[in-house]
């Protein structure tokens, strides 16, 4: 046996005896969530972490309740002012502001996430097809990420709804290919990049498959420049739910949405502004909280700016006289 099998089978047994493992496991595991205290240490992770987590939450909470049902109409209600028991006020035809808001969460978490992993599976397999196959794939697949990166998100949930009509997939299908083939577009030449580096091919003459390669070397060097364009993916997914349920292409009107919530109350916005105000702002704080979280992610898991970090808290100015 290797010295590095016998160090695994020595933490492996330490492990069913109930012992601690070598200092050596020990430090492999806080390497590994290293990124995390560095994330919550910038101030972008924080504000995109409380965001994030604060939405899914409230997504999670409004699967088993909400302070009234959120199509439940009172008349007599109608336009009530912030207060009690409305705490956001409530809508022309008597529904709870707040109440719409929560279930809206859960479409909104429902799109980010769909679209996010379309978008990825999508992406990925684009970028792999470009950039690790023979030259004629890789130059077919350059061909057709360019093409399809000229239809808009909007185009494409307009062609998917004049076959399907209007609907949550629309929207995620739609915002998934047309951020898949942006993630495709820029992640193929990071994967090119690395595939030339000395560990890539260390790692091939070691008998690694292309696919052990990919997954063990080039999907985490390419992970910052992956994670920020997903971010940006599923903010504007946030933002693309909203329209298109604005526009009529995506959540039916049965469907709790922010989109539909700031469709209905938008035409009322000179007679009772605040009701407006809070959809939109709800959209906004999703948007900025994705977007910085994504900032901190890259910040937090790229290898070369922590290095940089270092150098520049160890860097000692000289004295000009």
């Amino acid at each position: 046996m290797t010295p590095r099998q016998i160090r695994d089978a020595d933490d492996g047994d330490a492990a069913r005896l109930g012992a601690d493992p070598s200092p050596r496991s020990r430090r492999t595991r806080r390497a590994r969530l290293a990124w995390l205290g560095r994330l919550w240490a910038l101030s972008t992770g924080r504000f995109g972490i409380v965001v994030v987590v604060a939405i899914g939450l409230t997504a999670l909470v409004a699967r088993f309740w909400t302070p009234f049902d959120p199509q439940r109409v009172d008349v007599a209600a109608r336009w009530d002012a912030p207060g009690i028991p409305h705490l956001l006020g409530t809508d022309g035809s008597g529904r709870d502001i707040l109440s719409l808001l929560m279930a809206g969460a859960r479409t909104t978490v429902w799109v980010a996430l769909g679209a996010g992993v379309v978008a990825t599976l999508l992406g990925l397999a684009l970028a792999a097809l470009g950039a690790l196959t023979t030259r004629w794939v890789r130059e077919g697949v350059a061909v057709a990420v360019d093409i399809l990166i000229a239809f808009p998100v909007l185009l494409i949930a307009m062609m998917l709804s004049s076959v399907w009509g209007g609907s949550l997939w629309v929207v995620i299908v739609s915002v998934g290919i047309g951020f898949g083939v942006n993630i495709a577009r820029v992640t193929r030449p990071e994967l090119r990049r690395v595939l030339h580096s000395d560990f890539v091919l260390a790692g091939r003459a070691s008998g690694l498959t292309p696919f052990q390669n990919l997954w063990r070397h080039l999907l985490p060097n390419v992970a910052p420049v992956f994670i920020v364009q997903l971010s940006w993916g599923m903010a504007v997914a946030v933002l693309a739910e909203a329209g298109l349920s604005y526009l009529g292409f995506g959540a039916p009107v049965t469907e709790p949405s922010w989109g539909l919530l700031l469709k209905e109350l938008q035409q009322y916005i000179s007679v009772h502004p605040l009701t407006v105000v809070w959809p939109g702002l709800t959209i906004t704080l999703t948007v900025l909280g994705l977007n910085l979280l994504g900032d901190g992610l890259r910040e937090a898991t790229d290898p070369t700016l922590a290095r940089r970090r270092s150098a520049a808290r160890t860097h000692t100015p000289a004295v000009i006289a």
